[in-house]
């Protein structure tokens, strides 16, 4: 089954099959030195850059800013969600998220 994955409002959503998903102004937290130096990042999700599929997990590269120590940097490909039986499904973003370096 085919599933659509985009970018809209100018990097304001993720959407699949058309239906708005993820937004931007959610706070991430993750461990990512090459984000900034701080223990865990906690940043400010200002907009998406690029978003793709990685088996059924839905990823997505992220601009932001840390609210800690004020670095602003695109993310490394970050997992947002999971597509069941063509259904996308949310991760608990609200807990530490792991970036997947080197995609």
């Amino acid at each position: 089954m085919a599933v659509a994955l985009r970018i809209l409002d100018d990097g304001a959503w993720i959407s699949v099959n058309d239906d708005r998903k993820v937004s931007v102004s959610e706070l991430w937290r993750f461990p990512d030195p090459d984000f900034c130096g701080c223990d865990l990042t906690d940043m400010v999700v200002e907009g998406f850059v690029e978003v793709g599929v990685d088996g059924r997990t839905v990823e997505v590269r992220a601009y932001g800013q840390c609210i800690a120590c004020g670095a602003a940097e695109t993310t490394d490909w970050t997992p947002v969600g999971r597509i069941v039986d063509g259904t996308f499904r949310h991760l608990d973003r609200e807990s530490v998220l792991k970036p997947v370096p080197g995609n």
